[in-house]
């Protein structure tokens, strides 16, 4: 059960957590691009992704568990922390600020850049910073 639950955890990681980090950026170039209904389409792919994510995080904690881990070892700890303020960020930033940038797509010029451009771009580079962070405890465990 134990090989099981982590290649659950470790599948989730790279087909969820994965696309939850990688589709903003695609996003950015639809907005780039003019395309608002790209962009919903990108944003709603995101927020799905970004809630599936919670089974990498409810994997994880079965493969604790089997492994006998602690909440209080620092690099559990710190990943924790990390995935959390990713999915936050992710889910209740990202997203909405998406969607109001395919809003601002219509009706305006082609060529620019919605007023929410900025905050996609930053707050997704941020979550996949986090989650890039949360990789590299996963493997140094230090």
């Amino acid at each position: 059960m134990d090989t099981v639950m982590t290649i659950l955890h470790v599948a989730t990681a790279v087909f969820i957590v994965g696309p939850m980090a990688i589709i903003p950026m695609t996003g950015l170039r639809a907005l780039r691009g003019g395309s608002a209904a790209q962009v919903k389409t990108l944003a709603k792919s995101t927020a799905i992704f970004s809630w599936l994510s919670l089974l990498t995080f409810i994997f994880g904690f079965g493969v604790l568990g089997m492994h006998g881990g602690s909440f209080t070892t620092p690099w559990i700890l710190w990943s924790i922390i990390a995935y959390v303020i990713a999915f936050l960020l992710s889910t209740f930033v990202v997203v909405p600020q998406m969607n109001k940038a395919a809003g601002q797509l219509d009706g305006a010029a082609v060529g620019t850049k919605p007023a929410a451009y900025g905050a996609v771009a930053a707050t997704s580079g941020v979550s996949a910073l986090l989650l890039v962070v949360v990789v590299i405890l996963m493997i140094w465990k230090p």
